[in-house]
């Protein structure tokens, strides 16, 4: 599970539309937790997920995730 990171604001307070802030998405995510059976990846390792990827987003007590399948992670940053 990843957090799905989606700014509605810069840091300069200025307000984003949604679809600017769709474009602005990174598909470069820190990894929360992941299954029994993933082999590639663990908790806290920085990945790049495919951006045309599409994934399961999930609200957990006010925050989103984004689930997404071991195959769809192009690779681990160091």
């Amino acid at each position: 599970m990843l957090p799905l990171k989606r700014e509605n604001e810069t840091e300069a307070g200025i307000l984003l539309s949604e679809a600017t802030a769709n474009a602005l998405r990174t598909n470069i995510l820190e990894v929360i937790t992941c299954g029994p059976n993933c082999e590639y990846v663990k908790e806290g390792d920085t990945v790049m997920v495919h951006p045309s990827s599409e994934g399961l987003v999930v609200d957990i007590e006010g925050t989103q995730y984004v689930m997404v399948s071991e195959f769809q992670i192009c690779g681990v940053m160091p």
